[in-house]
């Protein structure tokens, strides 16, 4: 396949040699030069092959001109993907820069990027379509969007005249599904989290390109489902040693020094780097107390998951440079393994680093987990993965994942709830359906279980509204059948599981 055939996501997993290419024929087509007239193939290994030709773990040199190689042509909107840039803030030239690689690899110059009028209203978009509450002042989404254009250029001029300073994160904690332990979570006020938005759209295709392939977590045309898919690769292909990561309160120990050190090797605009360092020592407010924070980045800052992924990136590059298959989402990580003394010699390898880099591992959930064994399993980004009587791994759902279910459907179905049955399983929909989405892999016996628990919910207030205590049981299993659910529209996700697997089938055999 031509890396003109290619849809944007592929596109832009291409090596840095072929993106090259198609910035050079861009150039070429908009100077109004003509396009080659025959297509060259290019023979590349795609992610695996990137992998093979950088086993020693090195990443390519910026200072090194990349080669030209002939490719298909791309239109302008392909420029962007390929480079994990938007439009409006990053310009042609400085796509062609990127890849061609700037003067001693550090990006000067960058701080009226974040300022222009475009960017920041491409933040508030984002802010604003992503919602979340309000912070220290108090200033909701919606009270923000009555006056955007004049606080909009405000913070412009702000950040121009060198005047801005992020106000006092809001310090909240929330529950752990299947847990009494409770996370924290930083919220910025609307007003920093567009700032904070500007600034990521403006630094991370910087920083995206040099990301490890194995690294998913928050990065453009990526994501969970990628990671999953990659673990169940590896497992299918004998990887069954598997080295459960657990990086003990990540997000709040990231040193700041040792996190700024691997900012300024790309950039130097010395401007950026202070809004990129005010935001880390921004104060917490939590009640009455306010204090400032001496490492980690905020949960719920909008930067915060880019900065997470530049402090691992030695680890993953570390990684790759060993020959291990690590599959990481933000601090959620594995290292898949084909024997045992491998996996064994990966984790203390990653304990070391974990110590030079002033990190620690949870000392209990940290592990490396036999696959060959009968009933182990690892769970990663919601699934189970457990190993079967006759060999195989299945892939079901972990009990934290099902508790947070039932907890949100439980105040929906209380037994004296005062709503007709179909408005009732109206509500119940789209929470099903979002839940569906996720978990469609897992196994069909999971699927079931959850189905049957909703259905007994259902039952429950039906037997109360006949007068009968508890849950539903019995004859009411017989009264009120499951195809009287289907009739009141009720989600089932067996059955959404089994539609999809015989319309892939039926794909198939077309």
């Amino acid at each position: 396949m031509n890396a003109g055939d290619l849809p944007g996501q592929e596109a832009a997993r291409l090596p840095a040699e072929v993106r090259a290419a198609i910035v050079a024929q861009a150039s070429r087509e908009e100077a109004g030069e003509p396009g080659t007239a025959e297509r060259s193939r290019v023979m590349t290994g795609g992610a695996k092959g990137g992998r093979k030709a950088n086993s020693e773990g090195e990443r390519p040199s910026e200072e090194e001109p990349p080669r030209v190689l002939e490719t298909d042509k791309q239109g302008g909107e392909d420029l962007w993907q390929c480079c994990k840039a938007e439009r409006g803030v990053w310009s042609r030239g400085m796509l062609e820069a990127l890849e061609r690689g700037v003067k001693g690899g550090k990006w000067f110059s960058l701080i009226d990027k974040v300022y222009s009028e475009k960017t920041l209203a491409a933040g508030w978009e984002k802010v604003k379509s992503n919602a979340g509450a309000c912070g220290v002042d108090g200033i909701t989404i919606e009270r923000f969007e009555k006056q955007a254009k004049e606080r909009l250029l405000a913070v412009k001029e702000q950040i121009e005249g060198g005047d801005y300073h992020p106000q006092l994160i809001k310090r909240v904690w929330i529950d752990k599904p299947g847990s009494t332990e409770k996370r924290p979570l930083g919220i910025p006020t609307v007003g920093d989290r567009v700032v904070q938005s500007a600034l990521r759209s403006v630094i991370e295709p910087i920083f995206e390109r040099e990301f490890a392939p194995q690294s998913y977590g928050f990065r453009p045309g990526r994501g969970c489902k990628d990671a999953l898919r990659r673990v169940d690769e590896l497992l299918k292909s004998g990887h069954v040693h598997v080295v459960d990561i657990d990086i003990k309160g990540y997000f709040d120990s990231i040193p700041h020094d040792r996190l700024m050190k691997l900012v300024e090797k790309r950039v130097a605009d010395s401007r950026v780097l202070g809004m990129i360092e005010g935001f880390l020592k921004a104060g917490v407010m939590e009640g009455m107390k306010n204090w400032e924070p001496e490492n980690g980045t905020p949960q719920g800052g909008v930067i915060s998951p880019l900065l997470a992924n530049i402090y691992l990136d030695p680890l993953d590059w570390l990684m790759v440079g060993s020959g291990l298959e690590m599959v990481r989402y933000a601090d959620d990580m594995v290292v898949l393994c084909r024997d045992g003394e491998k996996a064994r010699g990966a984790l203390e390898t990653i304990r070391e680093w974990m110590g030079q880099a002033a990190l620690t591992l949870h000392p209990e959930k940290t592990r490396v987990v036999e696959m060959t064994e009968l009933g182990r399993h690892f769970d990663f980004l919601g699934y189970r993965f457990w190993r079967t009587r006759r060999g195989g791994i299945k892939r079901l759902v972990r009990p934290k994942s099902k508790k947070k279910l039932r907890a949100t459907i439980k105040p929906k179905t209380r037994r004296t709830n005062g709503e007709s049955m179909e408005a009732i399983v109206a509500k119940l929909k789209p929470v099903l359906r979002g839940w569906y989405g996720y978990f469609k892999h897992a196994h069909a016996d999971v699927l079931k279980e959850m189905d049957g628990w909703v259905r007994g919910r259902l039952r429950g207030i039906l037997r109360k509204r006949r007068g009968g205590r508890g849950r539903g049981r019995g004859m009411d299993h017989h009264r009120w059948r499951n195809r009287y659910f289907d009739t009141l529209g009720l989600f089932s996700l067996e059955a959404a599981q089994a539609r999809e697997q015989t319309s892939l089938q039926q794909g198939a055999k077309c």
